[in-house]
């Protein structure tokens, strides 16, 4: 392999957590707001900061709000789980000498409290939350900071996400992204270096 890091997006990459985020805001919604959104209405939510949901839903105070969606979250947070074959992909890539990192939209206290990726963290060196940069993805301030941290220069690194926020960030970054097929229905038509039918095809390349 030529890179000697992979950079993982979680959400809807490394964990199957659509079901579970999409039922919290439905009901996190309904308290604040009295309304109910349905499913194809909270796509938007995946994977982007929880805070920028909050504004496009015109829901204030997020701090507040924030508290009553992790209590929400923690009756369902028992429904996630890793997709197939990512703990079979992250012991083959730590067995070819590549280090592995996380950029993602997550708080470092939603980091935290998800059992399914309790179970593969410790192989992931270098983590760079939301809170982590001034700017989120789309930006390219969180792969940026991952190159600071590691020393590393882009074309030593390679992105895995499954957004169109996760391609945005590693273009700008001057960083290869591949793009994660094994979740929800993504475009192909998305500016990607590789396209990963499943995790064990990013052993291949």
């Amino acid at each position: 392999m030529k890179y000697k890091h992979v950079i993982f997006d979680i959400d809807g990459t490394l964990v199957d957590n659509e079901k579970a985020v999409i039922a919290t805001w439905q009901k996190t919604i309904n308290q604040l707001l009295g309304k109910y959104y349905k499913v194809s209405e909270l796509d938007f939510v995946l994977g982007i900061p929880g805070e920028t949901s909050m504004q496009r839903l015109g829901i204030e105070n997020p701090q507040e709000a924030f508290k009553v969606w992790s209590e929400n979250f923690m009756v369902l947070k028992s429904e996630i789980e890793l997709f197939p074959d990512i703990e079979k992909t992250i012991l083959g890539l730590r067995s070819k000498e590549v280090d592995l990192g996380l950029v993602t939209s997550r708080t470092r206290d939603e980091l935290n409290n998800d059992y399914a990726l309790c179970q593969i963290i410790d192989n992931f060196n270098t983590i760079i939350c939301v809170t982590d940069t001034l700017r989120p993805k789309p930006y390219p301030d969180p792969l940026l900071a991952y190159l600071t941290q590691c020393g590393l220069s882009a074309q030593d690194a390679l992105y895995v996400g499954d957004s169109d926020y996760d391609g945005q960030c590693a273009k700008s970054a001057g960083v290869d992204f591949g793009l994660a097929m094994w979740g929800k229905s993504n475009s192909r038509n998305m500016d990607a270096k590789f396209v990963f039918e499943t995790p064990l095809d990013i052993l291949n390349i």
